[in-house]
């Protein structure tokens, strides 16, 4: 591999967002399925096709800079969670001037005091109206392997109730994989209700799943690129795959080393039992009593070998009288 700067952070370029509502006007909205904008036609066009919804040309609000959109049909979509760390989350507040707040929940960023939300209205600050108050903001990067390009793509939030299901699944995988290799996951938007001061309110709250692996498979260590991709077709194909006869290897084995091998290929498969465990333990334990020849007799006398000497056969080697 060649060189790297090492002043600067390497990172995908991003393609585009996926959102969970969109402006009509000057008026936002909340959408129940995938809103995926970008400033490339192609892609818009593309996930038009694979999640439904019609392009449209569409400008942001505060911005003059036109883009591509498709409210789809899909409420959920299949993506890539990449190698490193691709979640940051801040309570941040912005206004037409940028953003005026930025707070890891305890300090604010921008002016290094205390967090200004929780100083003035306490701990339940987020249930304050919009604008009052910072918005809970969680952003992940995601790749979407069915998209042209190998950029990412941000999906973003401002719900205080999935920034703490995000955080609390990407540090689950994180803790399995160390942040290196794919885990495949389904990026769906859940609604849901929620009842306070006698009023019930609804909201979008968008979940991120494990998708075609177990959580034993994702918290093992890093997968395969291939497995990642193709989760659901690994696993077909690991069913259908004849299962070793381990017995049979572990009789042909020739050292111990060789039987800890066998059990170590049935461990990474799954296919360890009980009986099996047993077995290969009785294997390895013959082998070390043959490495070490048999043992004594009854008067505690151990078995000599007999080593023939070319023209004096038949006498011991440790018996052949001296020459004159």
């Amino acid at each position: 591999m060649g060189s790297r700067l090492r002043n600067i952070q390497a990172r995908a370029a991003e393609h585009g967002r996926l959102r969970t509502g969109y402006t009509q006007g000057n008026r936002p909205m909340r959408s129940s399925t995938w809103v995926v904008t970008s400033h490339s036609e192609e892609h818009v066009r593309t996930a038009a096709k694979l999640w439904g919804g019609e392009p449209e040309q569409w400008s942001p609000l505060n911005s003059t800079i036109p883009q591509w959109r498709v409210i789809t049909k899909a409420s959920a979509i299949e993506a890539l969670i990449t190698p490193g760390d691709p979640l940051n989350q801040y309570n941040e507040m912005w206004s037409k001037g940028g953003c005026q707040r930025r707070c890891d929940g305890e300090t604010e960023m921008l002016s290094r005091q205390p967090c200004l939300c929780a100083r003035q209205f306490g701990e339940e600050w987020h249930l304050q109206p919009k604008g009052r108050v910072c918005s809970t903001t969680s952003r992940l990067n995601v790749m979407l392997p069915d998209l042209s390009g190998m950029g990412m793509w941000r999906a973003e939030t401002h719900s205080f109730y999935a920034a703490q299901e995000w955080g609390g699944m990407v540090d689950v995988i994180l803790a399995g994989t160390d942040g290196r290799g794919f885990i495949p996951v389904t990026l769906r938007i859940e609604p849901r209700q929620r009842v306070a001061n006698g009023e019930t309110k609804k909201f979008p709250v968008v979940v991120v799943e494990l998708r075609g692996v177990t959580p034993r498979q994702a918290l093992a260590g890093p997968m395969t690129a291939t497995t990642a991709l193709d989760p659901a077709g690994q696993a077909r194909a690991a069913i259908e795959a004849p299962r070793p006869n381990y017995l049979a290897d572990a009789q042909a084995a020739l050292t111990v080393d060789d039987v800890q091998d066998v059990y170590r290929a049935a461990h990474s498969a799954g296919h360890l039992t009980d009986d099996l465990i047993a077995a290969l333990k009785q294997r390895a334990d013959d082998l070390k009593t043959e490495e070490q020849g048999p043992g004594p007799d009854e008067d505690g006398a151990y078995e000599a070998e007999v080593v023939e000497t070319p023209g004096q056969q038949g006498w011991p080697a440790v018996a052949q009288p001296a020459s004159r």
